[in-house]
């Protein structure tokens, strides 16, 4: 008897045992969705304490508070913003606390953009701690646009 028990608290702690990239797909799945909708207080509480946003503008490296305030003006619009998710790779660390992402996202406007972050657990949920949305450029064209983007700066 002692032998079935044992055998049934292995194997419910076994279902139990969370899927950290799965887990992690879900939040930057709901992420991308919750910004689409515009809902401020479900698309802000993703993030943890301390997080950082940083967008594709060099001045946008906004902490979360600060990222908080321009979310609620945007979404109190009604309108927020829309990525689709194409492709993501997920590497959790070894100690499964902290995660770090790269995914291929596209907006119908602009097209593909890159965003790359870390997630770390906090109170058992996976919050993003940072998120980098960044718009790549192809080699190709760099110069053309360094050059641009230099001038540009030079000139504010």
């Amino acid at each position: 008897m002692r032998v079935i028990i044992f055998i049934i608290l292995i194997s419910a702690s076994g279902c139990n045992k969370s899927n950290p990239q799965k887990e992690i797909n879900n939040v930057l799945d709901s992420l991308h969705y919750l910004a689409s909708v515009a809902d401020q207080k479900k698309y802000i509480d993703l993030f943890s304490k301390n997080a950082v946003f940083f967008g594709t503008d060099i001045d946008e490296r906004w902490p979360i508070d600060d990222f908080n305030s321009y979310v609620k003006s945007r979404f109190d619009t009604g309108t927020g913003w829309t990525y689709k998710a194409n492709s993501r790779n997920i590497f959790v660390a070894k100690d499964k606390r902290t995660a770090w992402f790269d995914e291929i996202v596209e907006n119908k406007s602009y097209g593909e953009f890159r965003g790359t972050g870390v997630l770390v657990l906090e109170n058992n949920e996976w919050k993003i701690s940072q998120y980098n949305l960044l718009l790549p450029i192809p080699n190709d064209y760099l110069q053309k646009y360094a050059n641009e983007i230099k001038k540009y700066y030079s000139s504010n």
